[in-house]
């Protein structure tokens, strides 16, 4: 393959959920204090670069559904010798290829994508000589999700948001060289102690303090406060523009619905009574949007107000968005644009300017919310999706609040 960057894919044979090379004394190459990590065992790493086709990349935020999903990748490796086939003992990989191994894909060495093998899937074309495997893989949710938790080890009423997600972690034995967390700005009441996933209980303490959970390209759980994202907005914005006063593009997707909207919020902490917001003119001009959500671990009832009452005060109007950007890294002197496809991270501003062909502009400023790489062997094209970052501050109850996305954060 051949690309403006160099992609580089490792695959990890390996028990256990951290990733890299561990620390070998005398090694050259991995006995590097800072830069390998700790181990017991070998490593058993192989760099499949030189097999690798397509690759698929999938991380972000879901804005109908208001959270982050897992981040996904599909990896297509080619087949000549028949070494990716798990029933051929001549392999060098015989008796390793199983679920859940370790998977990490990079360009010019920053990592795009760290996870976990979910399924081979093998295709042999007839009257071809290659065969190939697509190897479908997620983050950490998956390990996540599959954990079932009732108790939380450690956990006590009054704990940040932050502290109780690191006991969840902990819970699952989750490594805490692979963690990335924020203390929180909120509060939280002792745990239900309820059977779900530790996932699920993450996603309820997430929800509580209105913050962001979820996995880095390097493979860290990652937790950010809701002061840390106000806090990116606006800040040293990455300009994309048509013409010429910015990063060029491939494509550009406007949208203009009521998908966002709003107008009816129930919210209720677990122990306590439902708290609502309405607006009725939202109603009345785009008839009722509502959202329920139940059995929350904020410590009160006005907590639960306020957030009742950011969905309402944020949502109840709709404007036109820019739901996704498009670059293409194979475009001629693409210096800046393949920076930006490679480093910009959730939460990062970009402003966009799009002159259309009747000489109209739209102009915006707005958040990075979900990236996306597609990879052929002649193409490699970066999708980022959008949100509306803060534009206004305003008091709900007793706090002042700003706009982040289509939330609301308290300061």
């Amino acid at each position: 393959m051949s690309y403006p960057v160099v992609v580089g894919v490792t695959f990890d044979f390996s028990n256990g959920p951290i990733f890299g090379y561990p620390f070998t004394i005398g090694d050259p190459a991995h006995g590097v204090l800072g830069v390998d990590v700790l181990g017991e065992t070998a490593a058993d790493i192989v760099d499949i670069s030189s097999q690798v086709g397509n690759i698929s990349i999938r991380r972000g935020y879901n804005l109908l559904q208001d959270q982050f999903q897992a981040g996904t990748a599909t990896v297509r490796v080619y087949d000549p010798n028949g070494d990716w086939n798990p029933q051929n003992p001549a392999s060098p990989y015989y008796g390793k290829l199983v679920p859940l191994r370790k998977i990490r894909v990079s360009g010019d060495g920053i990592y795009l994508f760290s996870g976990y093998t979910i399924g081979y899937n093998y295709t042999y074309p007839k009257d071809q000589d290659i065969g190939f495997v697509d190897i479908e893989c997620s983050d950490a949710f998956r390990l996540f999700n599959m954990a079932n938790i009732t108790s939380v080890t450690g956990s006590s009423a009054g704990q940040t948001t932050g502290a109780r997600i690191d006991d969840i972690l902990d819970t699952v034995s989750w490594p805490t060289s692979m963690r990335d967390i924020n203390t929180g700005n909120s509060t939280v009441q002792a745990d239900p102690a309820t059977s779900r996933t530790s996932l699920s209980a993450i996603k309820n303490v997430e929800f509580s303090e209105q913050g962001a959970f979820y996995v880095s390209p390097s493979g860290n759980a990652v937790f950010d406060q809701r002061s840390y994202i106000i806090s990116k907005s606006g800040q040293n914005p990455t300009i994309f523009a048509n013409d010429g006063s910015g990063i060029g593009y491939k494509n550009i997707v406007f949208a203009f619905d009521d998908k966002l909207i709003i107008n009816q919020a129930s919210i209720t902490r677990t122990g306590g009574t439902a708290q609502t917001s309405t607006n009725a003119a939202s109603i009345t001009k785009y008839f009722p949007h509502s959202i329920n959500v139940t059995d929350l671990v904020v410590e009160t009832d006005a907590e639960a107000l306020n957030i009742a009452q950011t969905y309402v005060a944020t949502r109840a109007e709709t404007t036109i968005r820019i739901d996704a950007l498009t670059l293409d890294l194979n475009t001629p002197s693409y210096t800046s644009g393949i920076s930006a496809a490679l480093n910009l991270n959730f939460f990062d501003t970009m402003a966009i300017t799009n002159v259309a062909q009747d000489g109209t502009t739209i102009q915006k400023t707005l958040q990075c919310m979900g990236i996306q790489h597609e990879i052929t062997p002649n193409s490699w094209n970066t999708t980022f999706t959008t949100s509306e970052p803060i534009v206004d501050g305003f008091i709900v109850g007793s706090s002042l609040y700003g706009i982040i996305g289509t939330s609301v954060m308290t300061y």
